[in-house]
């Protein structure tokens, strides 16, 4: 159907077209008398997605597209909003009085009624049709009125709370949450209506929160049977004529680096040095494309799922246990398949050679971030003194930790060597890495701290050692190198595309930390990541230096998953692709399907195989990204109502804080422990304060007091409201 609306379109647009009746088109393009009914059809089904207009003679014409734009609306909680242009990064501001009962999410047709030269400005417009409203369901809480109820929607910006008739009650009560479906769409003023299908419990039971997420992103939470029982069927024999096309590397001594309560271990590292002094770096990868056939009842649910979610109290598998934590995880001392990656770099960080191979590894010893740490540490330590200083080492309590440390690690003495040798070549990378332009961003992490119930009890920043470093550096190298390969092969592939920034958003940027003392140099026409990385630099250390992070990951455009290599400016690379987790995320393992294809046809594929993987490569890197921003805004949510669900405890306590934007309605500050809220101009105290929005200011009407980006503020927690992931502060 929409092949033929194409070819409707298409003949429209030519410049030789002249507007005609239905009849008419229908003669000059050959269509049988026994399909004008269905002509007809399509063309009333393009006027109603305004894609073309008739005159009042009847005759078809192409709506002008410089005064019709259709694209996805975003409400924002005031009631204005801006519609995203369909294939484009524009955007039409929509006021409140012009929203016409869209909601958020929907896909409309925006009519220009306003435009501006000033690139600072946004085109202004109405909306006249509503094309497809993006959710028939609602996750919310619902209220009860006696004779009628309503449910106030978890999201904020969806634009209405929906109406529910007594009869359609359900067996929800009072501040339950619940799944509404939509019967009705608010119009003329009023509410749009529902009914409640799904009653997820108490708003402030546990596991509610994180469960409503679950429902309001309609994340497939559940494995289907037919996947279940493919997954299950799988054999964990590995036989003698599988080993033949593989190399054997169960000899070698491999190691896992993960967190300690990791599950899905799909990455191993193993490090040497060769008779020429250039270390010899084998990355290997569970191979879980040997299990997940293409096209299978596994490979179509893996598709679908596109990524793993990982929320606070579970994860959302892409893949089911029986592979992820089973025969794909290279848990220790089993042997499992990978893709190994063996590389030889030199003492500069260059690859000097490098080798993909199908192999089967056996772990050596599953190690975590902290005893890694530890061991280096200790090594470390042993390194900047003598013994006779040890035995004479005045602070005695840093040589009981060293013995403590010792004893902890002693069952890990055999591998010391290992884990110092990969220290010395994550710095040799790392050094290559900071050297070619590669951005540090100092933008800590959250780690959340639950209870048995659920309930967030502590929050604090994640720690990063250099055994995190260690494992990054690898993967990094790692995907690099198969990038490049792959690219020089012309092969269908799936690379991680970074694009560089746009101008106007650096000169933004330099507004902004013009007030610290910062700029990014620029050249006309183009940005090097050594402009941003130079300033990263120059702020290490210092106070300002996560606002300055923040700022800078605010400017930069978002990463994503793309069949055309346009490199990745945030590494300063030129190839770049996901190839490390193919676990947990799809684009890895459709591209270790591409090298095992590869790999077992001696590297020559037939056209009608490069076209058919070139095509699914451009279908999966869409899709891929498309479910990659909806794990991320998840993710992202459940860490904000946990955050608010702590500091509700918190109300009244005085905290120290760092502004972290500056906005036209208030002050955003961040705290020592990565929670963010936001002053309100009403409770920075009596006086005004005049927004200067080109430096990100505020400047006090009477007192000439400023607030600026990177300023310490003491504050108190006034508000903590996890329905509305919102908390707010007031300044001492």
């Amino acid at each position: 159907m929409e092949e033929n609306k194409e070819i409707i379109l298409k003949f429209m647009s030519n410049d030789k077209y002249v507007p005609m009746k239905a009849k008419e088109m229908a003669f000059i393009l050959g269509v049988p008398k026994e399909k004008y009914a269905e002509f007809h059809q399509f063309l009333k089904e393009l006027e109603n997605e305004y894609k073309i207009q008739s005159t009042k003679k009847g005759k078809y014409m192409i709506v002008d597209d410089s005064l019709y734009k259709t694209g996805i609306l975003r409400l924002n909680q005031r009631g204005f909003g801006f519609v995203k242009l369909l294939n484009s990064n524009e955007e039409i501001f929509v006021a409140n009085s012009d929203i016409n009962n869209a909601l958020n999410g929907d896909e409309v047709v925006v009519k220009l009624i306003e435009t501006y030269n000033n690139e600072d400005q946004h085109m202004e417009g109405k909306i006249i049709k509503i094309l497809k409203h993006e959710k028939d369901k609602i996750v919310g809480t619902f209220q009860n009125n006696r004779n009628f109820g309503f449910v106030v929607p978890d999201d904020k910006n969806l634009g209405t709370d929906i109406f529910i008739s007594k009869k359609d009650f359900g067996n929800a009560k009072n501040n339950n949450k619940v799944v509404v479906k939509i019967t009705k769409y608010a119009q003329n003023g009023k509410k749009a209506e529902g009914k409640v299908i799904e009653v997820l419990g108490n708003k402030d039971e546990a596991g509610i929160d994180m469960l409503s997420l679950v429902k309001e992103y309609n994340l497939p939470y559940e494995f289907p049977e037919p996947v279940l029982e493919e997954a299950r069927e799988l054999s964990i024999k590995i036989t003698e004529n599988e080993l033949k096309n593989r190399l054997d590397l169960r000899d070698k001594e491999i190691f896992t680096i993960d967190g300690e309560d990791a599950k899905d271990l799909d990455d191993a590292v193993c490090v040497e040095k060769n008779d020429v002094g250039n270390y010899i770096l084998g990355v290997h990868i569970a191979d879980v494309s040997h299990y997940v056939k293409e096209h299978s009842v596994l490979d179509n649910e893996a598709i679908l799922r596109g990524t793993s979610v990982y929320m606070m109290d579970r994860v959302i598998p892409m893949l089911p246990k029986e592979l992820s934590n089973g025969i794909c995880s290279l848990n220790q001392g089993e042997d499992r398949f990978a893709l190994s990656v063996i590389m030889e770099i030199n003492n500069k960080g260059q690859v000097v050679s490098s080798d993909i191979r199908k192999s089967i590894i056996k772990v050596t010893k599953r190690m975590s971030y902290t005893n890694v740490y530890k061991i280096l540490q200790y090594l470390n330590s042993l390194d900047e003194k003598t013994e006779t200083q040890e035995e004479d080492c005045k602070n005695k309590n840093e040589f009981e930790f060293n013995q403590q440390t010792l004893k902890e690690i002693q069952e890990y003495k055999d591998y010391f060597k290992h884990f110092k040798l990969m220290e010395k070549l994550a710095l040799v990378l790392k050094h290559k890495r900071e050297k070619d332009g590669s951005l540090d961003l100092d933008v800590p992490e959250s780690k959340i701290i639950l209870n048995e119930n659920g309930v967030a009890v502590d929050v604090k920043k994640y720690e990063i050692t250099f055994a995190n470093e260690i494992i990054e550096q690898f993967m990094l190298i790692a995907n690099e190198t198969v990038a490049e390969k792959f690219y020089w092969l012309e092969a269908p592939f799936i690379y991680r595309v970074h694009p560089e920034p746009d101008m106007e958003k650096i000169k933004e940027l330099n507004s902004f930390i013009w007030n610290l003392g910062y700029r990014i140099k620029t050249n006309k026409d183009n940005i090097h990541p050594k402009a941003f990385a130079k300033v990263l630099e120059e702020v290490k250390g210092k106070p300002e230096e996560r606002i300055v992070s923040n700022l800078i990951l605010r400017t930069l455009k978002i990463a994503q998953y793309e069949s055309e290599n346009r490199g990745h400016f945030g590494i300063a690379s030129k190839y770049y692709c996901h190839f490390t987790s193919p676990i947990r995320r799809y684009p890895d393992l459709f591209i270790h399907r591409i090298i095992s294809k590869y790999i077992d046809k001696n590297y020559n594929l037939s056209n009608d195989e490069l076209e058919r993987y070139s095509e699914e490569a451009t279908k999966y890197a869409r899709t891929s990204s498309e479910r990659e921003k909806v794990a991320q805004k998840v993710e992202r949510e459940s860490v904000d109502i946990k955050k608010a669900e702590y500091m509700q405890s918190k109300i009244g306590e005085e905290f120290d804080g760092i502004i972290s934007n500056i906005t036209a309605f208030g002050i955003f500050v961040e705290l020592e422990n990565t929670v963010e809220g936001l002053i309100r101009f009403e409770n920075l105290g009596d006086e005004y304060f005049v927004y200067d929005e080109e430096h990100k200011m505020l400047i006090g009407e009477k007192s000439n007091e400023v607030f600026r980006i990177g300023d310490s503020i003491r504050i108190r927690v006034v508000e903590a409201n996890k329905e509305m992931r919102r908390i707010s502060f007031e300044r001492v």
